[in-house]
Parts: structure tokens; sequence; C-alpha cells
């Protein structure tokens, strides 16, 4: 028997819907450590995403995020393997957190635990997860799970997400308060997107958040035939609902998908990408 594991970057929740996926498939999810001024939570246990941003309303600086150490990890290894069966773990991209380094320390002299690298975020490392829940599903064994997530899902995923405002960037250090008052006053929104484990902008999105998030989905299904078709996700912060649902509803109309699938994102995403946050993640073939 192969368990799946994961960090709780995966946002395979949705905290408006009550979607739970974790549960669903029998996934044993790690939280992350959140500190908020002198106030340490764990994500999606002590605190959920729309309390943070709440929270972070009243902040000059964003609240911390911080990986499990090794020690915690190394324990949870051990409980979940106590009936012999193998474990696979996956995490966030390593270029965002210690989360996948240490792990691999934890799973030393381990020989059933193997750690995989998403290179990803959020429901990116989603997919990556529920992938490997079915290929466990389907028996195949923990070191095969790791080839085939590593070669085939990994480089796969696409990731990327539209923000409304530059705020959370400013006060996380990844933005100039000068280049968000630009912004602001210019209507731009960055379309931010994941290559090779690490952050960047893909397109500079002008006008209303709701015209740009109806472009931004355009620029990234239109014609495409490219995308594998059983999954995708529609992930956000804090938003509007109906915002969400018509994001979801544009997404259906392209007929390619199987399952479209609204997931909040944690407190990890939220502390740096602020509210009304939200993206399309699916995987290419």
């Amino acid at each position: 028997m192969v368990k799946i594991c994961c960090d709780s970057t995966a946002d395979l929740l949705n905290e408006v819907y009550g979607t739970d996926l974790y549960k669903e498939r029998n996934i044993t999810v790690v939280p992350l450590y959140v500190r908020v001024e002198d106030e340490e939570y764990l994500d999606g246990v002590d605190i959920t995403m729309r309390d943070l941003l709440e929270r972070c309303k009243q902040l000059d600086e964003l609240p911390k995020t911080s990986a499990p150490d090794v020690e915690r990890l190394r324990g949870i290894f051990a409980d979940l393997t106590a009936d012999g069966s193998e474990l696979v773990f996956i995490t966030i991209s390593s270029h965002f957190s210690s989360s996948y380094n240490n792990a691999v320390i934890a799973a030393e002299d381990m020989p059933g635990v193997f750690v995989v690298d998403s290179l990803n975020l959020s429901s990116g490392v989603g997919h990556v997860v529920l992938e490997a829940a079915d290929l466990a599903d389907k028996g195949v064994c923990g070191a095969e799970i790791k080839r085939l997530l590593d070669e085939d899902i990994v480089p796969n995923v696409e990731t990327s997400f539209v923000l409304d405002r530059l705020d959370f960037m400013v006060k996380g250090g990844r933005c100039s308060a000068v280049s968000a008052l630009g912004a602001s006053i210019l209507q731009l929104h960055p379309g931010i997107a994941v290559e090779n484990g690490k952050m960047g902008v893909f397109k500079k999105y002008r006008g209303s958040w709701e015209r740009c998030l109806r472009a931004y989905i355009k620029d990234k299904l239109d014609g495409r035939t490219d995308i594998r078709q059983h999954r995708i996700f529609v992930t956000y912060t804090d938003t509007p609902d109906d915002i969400v649902r018509e994001a979801v509803s544009i997404v259906k109309e392209y007929n390619y998908f199987d399952e479209v699938i609204p997931t909040t994102a944690g407190c990890t995403i939220a502390s740096h990408c602020g509210p009304r946050t939200l993206g399309i993640l699916f995987i290419k073939k």
C-alpha cells in the first residue's frame, strides 16, 4: 500500500463550498506554520485564509510562513509507514520553501518514503498530489509513482494567476510602492506564472480586474490542443463569489475539461498575493 501526503500549500480545499479533496482522497496534509506578529498558527488548522487576510488589514508587515521542521516530518513519516505502507510526500517548490529539503533530510534511512518536489505552488501542487493518489489507487509502488511524477507530471503543470492589487507584494518586498502606485493609476494587473519552480510576470493586463480575468482566461485556453482534459482548477483568494462563478463559467464554455474544480488558496499563497487573486491551473500533455 502507498499512502500520499503533502504540505498544506496544495490548496485542495474550498472554504466557500466546503469541498475537501484531501478527505475525499485520503491524503494526509502537513500544515506549514504561519506567524502573525507574535502568534504562530498551523495553516488551515488554527487559521483560515480569510481569517489571515482580515488580520492583514491591520498589519504593516506581512505574516511569515515557514516549513515543517525535520523532526516533525520524521515523526509524521514514521507514523504513516508504521503499518508497512510506503509513502509519497509532495511539497511546494524548493525555490519557495525549505519544505522539500527538510523532507529529504527527514526521509533519510526511511527506504519506503519518497519525496517529490512539485516545482510549483497552490493547486499546481494539488495536481501533482491528485495524480499521485490516482497512481496509488492503481497499485503503483512508491518508487514508480515518484518517477512518473518527476518525469511526466511535474514538468507539465501550468500554473498562473492574476492579481487585483499590489499592496501585499509591496509589503513583502516584491514590488516597490512607486511601481504599485503606477500600476494602480494605470489599472495594471500583473499575470504571474510559475516556470521551472519560480514565479515571474508573463503579462501586464490593463483595465478592471474582471475584464483582465476574462482576457487572461482567453489567453491561457484559446485554441489549445496541448491540455490534458481530465481536470482544471480555478483557485482564488478572498474573491466575490459572482466573479468566481463567472470565471468558472468561462472555463466551462471551452468544453475542454471533464472537471472544473474551484478551490481556495491557503494562507501561504494569500499572505503573498492578497485578496482578489485568481488563477487557472491544469496539466499539459
